[in-house]
């Protein structure tokens, strides 16, 4: 029960349920709740903390059978599991996969079917994600928890139209966050969410691009948008002495190092174009001792070490784990020299600020946020290059290697730039003023 005076926003996250996105990454739910940090969400929690708002995290899960609270001790935040419907269970047990945009067809999901068959299994595809969300149980907490406004990940996503219902039974403002999420793919969706982003509270977008977007394809009054960037904790993500983060690494003072880390899925995040640069670099480089470092891992695991090993040289060194510890990750991307960034798709990508806190200069290709993050290109601390060109990236890569001060002049303007726009002071202030815009009215009247 909140009894303090303090504004409570609910946070949804994105997923069917929270072991889906977790349990691939190797995340316990101990090491979530004692551990886990980073990244846009505990971004945000820490960042409406320091502007005097609380956040209530809500995951469906099928680990619990009743609700279940935890404290998440990083930031002391509450994480509420809440077990799913049975509806919703029934129609999982069938599937073999619980997310068409991950594998496509209704085959994909359900197996192999015709006629009538096929028709209920796509049906019950798209019913499926509506279904995750305990909706009762859900309005039961936000009472409880006295919230004053709904957060949900992804606008484009059927939890968001859930909780566009949440909000007419709880007469709260529903608000989204993009991460990333241009579609779900759901034929239920397609019909909802022109219905639902109209009725929303607002949507918090990075991308200039996508706010144009948004804007256009549902005729948005402007109001209704606000630019604001994922956050970042200065004091966790700073720049550690680099012979020292060096030595502790078994890594060369001399050497030239390359450093990329997030999730390993090879088209989204572009790591075979990284690769095939990183090839080109070492054959126009030869005789310098060149190391690139992968840290994460993902459901493309196994598809990085195959293309680790047909790579002629021996000089890449994967972690193929995910780092809860942010003081060893601030380590590892304090050893480096130079940041790669070579995705495809993003929403708004936070790993690229999680080097530049740390002193890196970033290559990066123009996926989504990318032009936002480097709005001045290089005098913030960058070089844009254009996605899926390998010898783009490589020829960038190279530039950077090589001209100690140029390297150096892009490092600090990296770290002037999320000093200035990323702070977690700044960003939750943005988010507080947005988020309790309608609590603000009514309190100024």
């Amino acid at each position: 029960m909140n009894t303090c005076q303090e504004p409570t926003i609910a946070l949804l996250p994105w997923g069917h349920v929270w072991e889906d996105f977790y349990d691939s990454i190797g995340v316990s739910l101990e090491a979530f709740c004692n551990e886990m940090t980073g990244g846009w969400q505990f971004g945000y929690i820490d960042a409406l903390k320091l502007a005097g708002v609380r956040t209530l995290v809500i995951y469906p899960s099928t680990r619990v059978t009743e609700p279940t609270r935890f404290t998440h001790k990083p930031t002391g935040c509450t994480i509420c599991l809440l077990p799913v419907p049975k509806s919703y269970l029934a129609i999982r047990r069938r599937m073999k996969l619980q997310y068409p945009s991950f594998g496509g067809s209704i085959e994909a999901l359900f197996g192999e079917a015709k006629g009538t068959r096929r028709t209920v299994h796509k049906i019950l595809g798209d019913i499926a994600p509506y279904l995750a969300t305990p909706i009762g149980l859900v309005a039961q907490e936000l009472r409880k928890e006295g919230c004053h406004a709904i957060l949900c990940q992804e606008y484009e996503y059927f939890r968001f139209d859930v909780c566009a219902l949440l909000g007419r039974m709880t007469g709260l403002p529903v608000f989204a966050t993009f991460q990333g999420t241009n579609g779900d793919g759901n034929w239920f969706g397609r019909k909802l969410h022109p219905l639902t982003i109209k009725s929303c509270g607002g949507l918090i977008i990075g991308p200039q691009t996508e706010i144009q977007r948004v804007r256009t394809s549902y005729s948005l009054p402007p109001q209704k948008t606000a630019q604001i960037f994922n956050p970042l904790d200065l004091d966790l993500w700073h720049p550690v002495d680099r012979a020292e983060a060096r030595a502790k690494l078994n890594l060369p003072a001399h050497a030239h190092v390359v450093i990329w880390h997030g999730r390993v899925e090879m088209h989204i995040k572009g790591l075979d174009v990284l690769l095939d640069a990183w090839k080109q670099i070492c054959l126009e480089l030869a005789g310098r001792d060149l190391r690139l470092l992968l840290i994460g891992t993902g459901r493309d695991a196994e598809k990085l070490k195959q293309r680790i090993a047909e790579l002629p040289l021996k000089n890449v060194q994967w972690v193929n784990e995910y780092i809860n510890d942010r003081a060893a990750m601030r380590q590892l991307l304090s050893a480096a020299d130079v940041y790669a960034f070579p995705s495809r798709f993003e929403g708004f990508p936070v790993a690229p600020t999680e080097a530049m806190a740390c002193g890196l200069p970033v290559v990066a290709a123009a996926a989504p946020g990318i032009p936002d993050i480097f709005k001045a290109g290089e005098q913030d601390g960058g070089i844009v290059v254009p996605c899926d060109d390998a010898i783009a990236f490589a020829s960038a890569l190279k530039q950077v290697l090589e001209d100690t001060v140029y390297r150096d002049k892009l490092a600090y303007c990296a770290r002037r730039r999320i000093e200035e726009h990323f702070s977690l002071e700044a960003i939750g202030k943005q988010l507080r003023s947005f988020l309790l815009q309608e609590m603000k009215t009514v309190a100024d009247l």
